[in-house]
Parts: C-alpha cells; sequence; structure tokens
C-alpha cells in the first residue's frame, strides 16, 4: 500500500492550499481517510476525516468552517481544501486510511503516506 501526499507548501496568512493524496495497492473505497498534522512538539493531530461508509466527515474545532475533505473513489484520491490559512496551520500533513466507519486515533488507521509540508507565514 501507498499513499502519496502532494500540494504543501508556503503561503501567506489568508491564503489557501489543496493537499492530494493518492493512494495504490489497496482497495480504496472500503477505508476511510484522514488527514493529520504534526507540529514539533506536539502531537500527531487528527485535523479532517471523511467516512467510506457514508462520507460523514470530520473536521478538528481548530479547521472547522475552513477546511473541506473530499474524496474521488474512482481516481483512489482523497483531498484537502484548506482556506483562511492561518500560521498555526503549519506543519506537516499525512494522510492515512482507516478500516473504519469511524475513525479517531491514530492506532485506528493501518496505512500511513510520507507528509507534505505546509508553511503558513503572517
Amino acid at each position: 500500500v501507498q499513499l502519496q501526499a502532494s500540494g504543501g507548501g508556503l503561503v501567506q496568512a489568508g491564503g489557501s492550499l489543496r493537499l492530494s493524496c493518492a493512494a495504490s495497492g489497496v482497495r480504496f473505497s472500503l477505508y476511510s481517510p484522514g488527514w493529520f498534522r504534526l507540529v514539533p512538539g506536539k502531537e500527531r493531530e487528527l485535523v479532517a476525516y471523511i467516512s467510506y461508509r457514508d462520507r460523514s466527515t470530520y473536521f478538528a474545532d481548530s479547521v472547522k468552517g475552513r477546511f473541506t475533505i473530499s474524496r474521488d473513489n474512482a481516481q483512489n484520491m482523497v483531498y484537502l481544501q484548506m482556506n483562511s490559512l492561518k500560521p498555526e496551520d503549519t506543519g506537516v500533513y499525512s494522510c492515512a486510511l482507516s478500516p473504519r466507519s469511524r475513525a479517531r486515533h491514530t492506532y485506528e488507521f493501518d496505512y500511513w503516506g510520507q507528509g507534505t509540508l505546509v508553511t503558513v507565514s503572517s
């Protein structure tokens, strides 16, 4: 199984980025993808998640109303649209897959990709 995240970069506060994650080697439609953020000195945080079962979503409080998550099962892709970015959104964003219809914790995710760095300048 491979997960390849892309789309990170440097953006000014208030700007937008769209992250993409391509999955291969897995029956993507049976997995729920999530986007995690890692900041030095902090625990890895789930920022967004979309269920394979009903496409219900979860967002961390810190990103609600600014981030959206979507998936394309035909292309084995998951996207994270990040708007109104803030400096505190800076971090390494990784995508992961869970076989559960509802997952919130890192141990509930079976597959992980390498991250893409997002830097938001003030």
